[in-house]
């Protein structure tokens, strides 16, 4: 399960099919050195994002 609190770079290394969703929604952390420091909670508030739509969005890709 994915959280708020996890590093985006974390994510991405260990669920890579998350990119499709970071870039649906503008984040485009793969290019960013910030994310593997950077919480998810952070990052979606720094790109004006709906956290609970992207974590609804991640984990339902991840349990699929």
């Amino acid at each position: 399960m994915i959280t708020k609190s996890m590093r985006i770079g974390d994510i991405i290394r260990t669920y890579p099919q998350s990119l499709k969703i970071f870039e649906k929604y503008g984040l485009d952390c793969y290019e960013c050195q910030v994310a593997d420091y950077e919480e998810l909670e952070h990052g979606a508030g720094v790109h004006k994002t709906d956290l609970e739509k992207l974590l609804k969005e991640l984990n339902e890709l991840i349990q699929s």
